[in-house]
């Protein structure tokens, strides 16, 4: 567990590491880039590489210990869908989700294929969010897979954003973060695209997050769009904050 500078989460929760590039949106994967200076440092987790995909039974008991309800980011570090982590090691970390209701889990997945394939043989409590990554166009099949699950709350991360999105389909879609490439080469993010986006999530009254430009400079580029910060999260947070 680990404090987040990730402007839609609090903590993240890797019980899995390692994974391997499937689509365009992989190509300047932060979690590889991480991990190679993570395992420099001689972080025992990260000894084997980014291409590796392994479980850490070790780190389901650590949600139990979490004093204060929390919003979490679940594998930041791989992706919980990943061919190479076996079902039974997925329901289990369902059950500690399932288990700790008073937080909230946010899972963000490129494998929406073996998602659909398994939804139905986990519990989906009402503190879980389930999400698919969306890069453009190529993609955009994964909304469709989502929409299909059980989740009580289904978002959307169209990060690194690399081409435009003009017609989504936002059915049963609770949330939709934006955001564009950081890192050595970036590749650009077009602000129409994101305009585009954030009219279509109004026109749908879905609630819409915009985490950053992007570029070399990330902190320099900011995030404000149309003169204003969007930080909208979905209503079921919105009631948590308001109990």
């Amino acid at each position: 567990m680990a404090q987040s500078s990730i402007e839609w989460t609090e903590l993240t929760w890797n019980p899995t590491t390692g994974c391997t590039k499937i689509s365009q949106g992989c190509k300047f994967c932060y979690a590889e880039i991480m991990t190679r200076r993570l395992k420099a440092m001689g972080q025992e987790k990260y000894k084997d590489g980014f291409k590796i995909v392994k479980t850490h039974p070790d780190t389901l008991k650590i949600p139990y210990t979490w004093k204060n309800s929390k919003v979490v980011f679940v594998n930041s570090m791989s992706d919980l869908f990943h061919e190479d982590v076996p079902l039974e090691f997925i329901k289990n970390v369902f059950k500690v989700m399932n288990e700790n209701p008073q937080h909230i889990f946010q899972v963000l997945t490129k494998r929406a294929e073996r998602l659909s394939e398994i939804h139905k043989e986990l519990k989906w409590s009402h503190n879980i969010w389930m999400g698919v990554s969306v890069e453009n166009i190529d993609v955009e099949f994964r909304i469709d897979l989502l929409r299909k699950t059980k989740a009580k709350t289904k978002f959307l991360s169209l990060e690194p954003l690399i081409g435009p999105l003009n017609k989504l389909n936002l059915k049963k879609i609770d949330w939709v973060i934006v955001g564009g490439e950081s890192g050595f080469k970036p590749r650009p993010m077009d602000s129409e695209w994101v305009l585009d986006i954030q009219k279509q999530c109004e026109k749908s009254k879905v609630a819409f997050f915009f985490k950053q430009w992007g570029g070399k400079n990330k902190k320099a580029s900011g995030r404000i769009l149309n003169g204003k910060t969007y930080s909208e999260m979905p209503k079921i947070y919105e009631l948590k904050e308001n109990e």
